[in-house]
């Protein structure tokens, strides 16, 4: 059973642990790796380097909208599909995110996170509830 007196809050977590993650993730790329670090690294991994540039964008805006609480469905939704994709790079790598080059384990595991988020919603202290 589901407790309608703490499930906002739940939500909330979720939604920002999710949203800080990707912040941190999306900053790391612009600020430490560098854009032009980030695109010779999807370049090696078999991606166009110019998609790079969209992943950092959705990185940190997104992860700034889904901490505000701003379309946070739509965001999270959005986020499965990125996550997913990311995975693709560590599934030859095995399960365990501490092997060689990473494995699948914890990029799926955000993505079963932005699939929640997504199903919950915005939760509470969100700037623009959903309609649902």
């Amino acid at each position: 059973m589901i407790d309608s007196r703490t499930a906002p809050y739940a939500a909330l977590i979720m939604r920002l642990a999710l949203g800080i993650m990707f912040l941190a993730h999306g900053l790391t790329k612009v600020l430490v790796f560098t854009p032009a670090g980030t695109v010779g690294f999807f370049e090696s991994i078999g991606f166009p380097g110019f998609l790079a540039y969209p992943v950092m964008a959705f990185e940190v805006i997104g992860g700034l909208m889904l901490i505000i609480g701003v379309y946070t469905r739509l965001v999270a939704a959005l986020a499965v599909v990125q996550l997913f994709v990311a995975a693709t790079v560590h599934f030859a790598n095995g399960w365990s995110f501490t092997n060689p080059n990473g494995g699948w384990e914890y990029p799926i595991y955000l993505a079963v996170t932005a699939l929640v988020v997504a199903l919950l919603g915005e939760g509470a202290f969100a700037a623009k509830p959903s309609r649902a």
